[in-house]
C-alpha cells in the first residue's frame, strides 16, 4: 500500500456517528453544536463505525467495500482509508489499544471466530486465541497490558481476560447465562458487562479480577448500551423499565439511579464527552433516529441532526 502520512491532530469537540442519508450506511462527523455535518466515508457500501483511536487522530470501522467484512482505519477527517485486516475471511469487532498503536479484532480466517491483534498500519497480524469455540468482543485494559473478551469455550458466553500477547487466558465469569460486552473502567479497576442471569439483560460490574459481580441496573426490563464515565464513577445506559427506552445514569458508589431523558420516544446508545460533562445519544422522539446531546444531569437538551434519514451510534472525540 502507498505510504500514508501521519494523521493530523485530533479534531476538537467533534462527534462521529452512522447515518443512512444515501443508499448505504456511512460514517458522518458533526461539531458538538450541530454545525459542519460531513460524510466521512461516501461509498456505496455499508461502513459500520466502531471507535475513535484513543488519541483522537483516527477512526476504525468495518466495511464490505472489498466484497467481505474487513477492518479499516481512516484519518479523523475521512482521509486515507486503509484496509488493516486484508483477508478473504470475515473480520470485525475492532478495538484500539490505549496507545493507539494496535488494534484487536475478531476473524474467522482459521475456521472459527478468534481474536487477533494487528499494528495500526496493518502489519504483523498475530493470533491471540486458539480455542475451537467462538471468541469475540475484545476490549483493552487502560494500561494496555490485558484484553478482556467473550468466549464460548466452556459452553456459553462467559467473560475471560488475557495478557495482551495472548498468554494467561483466565475465566472471569462462571454462569450458565450469557455474559457479554465487557468494558474496563477508565481507571482499570472494574469491568462492566451485560448479562441475562436474572432473566432480562442487565448491566453488571465486577472487579477487574472477576470478584464482586453485581447488577447495577437492577430491573426486570432489558438494560444495555452501557458506557463508563471518564472518571469511572458512573455508568450511563439505556433501559426499557418505563415502557420505552430511556437513558439512565447509575452511580457506582451507592447505586443511585437517575432517568436523564424521560421522553415518549426511544432514547439509546449514549456516549460521553471527554470531560464527562455531556452525553450524546440517539433518539427516535421525532419519528426517526437523530443525534441529541445533553448535560450529564439531563438538562440543556439539544438536537444535533435533523435529516429525513436516520443517524445513530454517536461517539464523542476522546
Amino acid at each position: 500500500q502507498p505510504q500514508i502520512p501521519t494523521p493530523p491532530a485530533a479534531p476538537v469537540d467533534k462527534i462521529i456517528f452512522m447515518a443512512d442519508h444515501e443508499e448505504s450506511d456511512d460514517i458522518f462527523m458533526v461539531a458538538a453544536d450541530g454545525t459542519g455535518l460531513t460524510n466521512l466515508t461516501k461509498t456505496p457500501h455499508d461502513d459500520v463505525l466502531y471507535s475513535w483511536s484513543p488519541d483522537g487522530r483516527q477512526i476504525v470501522f468495518v466495511t464490505n467495500r472489498d466484497g467481505n467484512s474487513e477492518v479499516y482505519s481512516m484519518h479523523a477527517d475521512g482521509a486515507y482509508p486503509r484496509n488493516l485486516s486484508n483477508h478473504p475471511a470475515d473480520d470485525g469487532f475492532p478495538a484500539w489499544s490505549p496507545d493507539s498503536e494496535k488494534i484487536a479484532f475478531v476473524t474467522n480466517r482459521d475456521g472459527n471466530w478468534e481474536i487477533y491483534v494487528v499494528n495500526a498500519d496493518g502489519s504483523q497480524p498475530t493470533r491471540l486465541t486458539t480455542s475451537p469455540a467462538v471468541d469475540g468482543h475484545p476490549a483493552w485494559s487502560p494500561d494496555g497490558t490485558r484484553i478482556v473478551f467473550v468466549s464460548q469455550r466452556d459452553g456459553n458466553d462467559d467473560i475471560y481476560v488475557m495478557n495482551s500477547d495472548g498468554t494467561t487466558q483466565t475465566r472471569l465469569t462462571i454462569h450458565p447465562s450469557t455474559d457479554t460486552k465487557p468494558a474496563y473502567s477508565p481507571d482499570g479497576s472494574r469491568i462492566a458487562f451485560e448479562s441475562d442471569r436474572e432473566g432480562s439483560v442487565d448491566v453488571y460490574a465486577m472487579n477487574a479480577d472477576g470478584t464482586d459481580q453485581y447488577s447495577l441496573s437492577q430491573s426486570e426490563a432489558p438494560d444495555g448500551d452501557s458506557a463508563w464515565s471518564p472518571d469511572s464513577q458512573t455508568i450511563v445506559f439505556s433501559s426499557e423499565r418505563d415502557g420505552n427506552a430511556e437513558i439512565y445514569l447509575v452511580r457506582l458508589s451507592d447505586g443511585n439511579l437517575a432517568n436523564l431523558t424521560n421522553d415518549a420516544g426511544q432514547d439509546v446508545l449514549p456516549s460521553w464527552s471527554s470531560d464527562g460533562q455531556k452525553i450524546v445519544f440517539t433518539s427516535l422522539r421525532d419519528d426517526n433516529a437523530d443525534i441529541y446531546v445533553m448535560d450529564r444531569d439531563g438538562s440543556n437538551l439539544q438536537r444535533l441532526t435533523d435529516h429525513p434519514g436516520s443517524e445513530w451510534a454517536p461517539l464523542w472525540v476522546p
